[in-house]
């Protein structure tokens, strides 16, 4: 009897630790959610700030040049990547398209 019990409350704990790995889970997976949340809000900000500081960019004569529309296409490119990874269409969201990164540029002279 002695040993049934012992099996008895092992399984029990185990069931527990179990439960409380899978609460401790829920709660990070829903932290990370609400931190992507987060990060799609900022691209949003960033995104603002480029819009008027390329408005102002073309009033400057200048032999340089920051490429606003290459990051907006990069953040765009961010912007899906977490979207699909929140919503996903499969199980795993990919975006094999490489982030371009350069954002100066020559300007001609003519």
């Amino acid at each position: 009897m002695f040993k049934y019990l012992i099996r008895v409350t092992g399984a029990l704990g185990l069931g527990l630790t179990l439960t409380q790995q899978a609460r401790a889970i829920s709660i990070e997976h829903d932290m990370e959610r609400a931190q992507l949340a987060t990060v799609l809000r900022q691209l949003d900000a960033i995104e603002r700030h480029a819009e008027s500081s390329a408005a102002l960019s073309h009033q400057i004569a200048a032999r340089y040049h920051f490429d606003y529309l290459r990051l907006r296409e990069d953040i765009q490119r961010i912007r899906t990547g977490v979207q699909d990874y929140l919503t996903p269409q499969r199980a795993q969201p990919r975006d094999p398209a490489a982030m371009l990164g350069e954002y100066i540029g020559e300007v001609d002279t003519p």
